[in-house]
């Protein structure tokens, strides 16, 4: 899978791949060069969705209800 098709994956999808391609190398059936492959296609699919991880966190918000009854929104720590 060349990184042009990682880069486009959703979160649920290249999680699903890297969970194929873990399976697949625990298998041990793989010859070392094609296992090398996948790990590096493994390594890139953990990067992306690390990243996704990291942008979704950006975006969450906590409310709080302050002494007033006004509801404020802060950024997540």
């Amino acid at each position: 899978m060349a990184n042009k098709k990682i880069d486009g994956l959703s979160f649920e999808d290249a999680l699903k791949r890297l969970e194929e391609t873990v399976k697949v190398l625990e298998s041990g059936t793989v010859p070392l060069e094609e296992s090398l492959k996948l790990f590096e296609e493994g390594v890139a699919l953990v990067k992306l969705c690390n990243g996704k991880l990291d942008e979704a966190e950006q975006k969450v918000k906590i409310l709080r209800k302050t002494a007033d009854g006004e509801i404020t929104e802060e950024d997540m720590e």
